[in-house]
């Protein structure tokens, strides 16, 4: 099991590495394919892809963890914030957005697993979000040397604000869920405390 904490967090750092092994692969494929697929249309149709396998994601896990109310509010209002977000943006600041999401999150996860079977000297969200910008900034910098590939610091900007929105998110999702918890066990415990 060695390093690490148990096969959860195996599983999720498997993830990880299949996230991060892909977005830079397409280092070296992606500009012969994205000039293949120049039409907005094919684009589009893409990137909505993208979109509808987010949003199912999301809504399998909702199923699975059964959301209260509060949480499926939430979850509304930051999907609307990556929605605006996303239309502000091009086609490839678009797919940096849901890549170095997915990335975060996975590693949020991960941390999140190991730091519940060993202390972490670092909060898993902070840890988290320093570890996808830091693959984030590298992906980046690699294209400064790559002949067909331009480096871009906006780009790192829209590494950084997916990563910090993603784990954010997550953050807050996780806590509010405590807390439901935490109060649905009370109001449980003073019920059969009155009977």
């Amino acid at each position: 099991m060695f390093p690490f904490t148990s096969s959860r967090e195996k599983r999720l750092w498997l993830w990880a590495f299949v996230v991060f092994a892909t977005i830079y692969a397409t280092l070296f494929i992606g500009r012969p394919l994205a000039n293949q697929l120049r039409d907005q249309n094919i684009q589009a149709i893409f990137f909505l892809f993208g979109i509808l396998l987010v949003g199912a994601a999301i809504i399998v896990h909702g199923l699975r963890t059964k959301p209260s109310k509060l949480e499926i509010s939430i979850l509304l209002g930051i999907i609307a914030v990556y929605v605006m977000f996303i239309f502000r943006l091009g086609a490839p600041e678009r797919s940096h957005v849901m890549e170095y999401s997915v990335l975060a999150i996975f590693i949020h996860k991960a941390l999140i697993e190991r730091a519940h079977q060993r202390k972490l000297i670092v909060a898993p969200a902070f840890l988290a979000v320093i570890v996808a910008f830091l693959i984030g900034v590298l992906d980046e910098s690699i294209q400064i040397i790559l002949p067909n590939r331009v480096f871009d610091p906006q780009d790192i900007l829209f590494n950084g604000i997916a990563v910090t929105v993603a784990v954010g998110a997550s953050a807050l999702l996780t806590e509010v869920r405590k807390r439901i918890e935490k109060t649905k066990i009370e109001k449980s415990t003073n019920a059969q405390h009155r009977q």
